[in-house]
């Protein structure tokens, strides 16, 4: 529930710091047992590094706090700590890696293939 509301305040522009736009996904939220934290991972939906919308977030943390206060029906409305999730970003540099390595097997794979046929007696 939690994750669903940061995200629609992000989509919907309601957090007025310039540093946060709307290309940033709460890919995941790990909240304490006691509510006394919940821990929301942020990432671009770009594949960018966000460390300044990161930075955005914390600062908005009491707003988006008292939203979740609004919403929510639970006896403790926990402090949020938000963190820069890499995974997607690491996800499309490996993606990269993997398609440079095939493409550069399959040319080496034609390559002989080629040089054979042109020294045929």
């Amino acid at each position: 529930m939690i994750q669903a509301k940061i995200g629609s305040l992000i989509l919907e522009g309601r957090i007025k710091d310039n540093r946060v736009n709307q290309f940033l996904s709460v890919s995941k939220v790990k909240v304490s047992k006691d509510l006394s934290y919940a821990d929301v991972y942020i990432s671009d939906i770009r594949g960018k590094t966000a460390e300044k919308e990161i930075e955005g977030l914390r600062s908005a943390a009491g707003f988006i706090q008292s939203q979740l206060g609004g919403s929510m029906r639970i006896r403790k409305i926990p402090h949020l700590r938000f963190h820069l999730d890499k995974s997607i970003g690491d996800s499309f540099e490996l993606i990269k890696k993997i398609e440079n390595l095939v493409d550069s097997e399959t040319k080496e794979e034609i390559s002989p293939q080629t040089n054979e046929d042109n020294q045929k007696p």
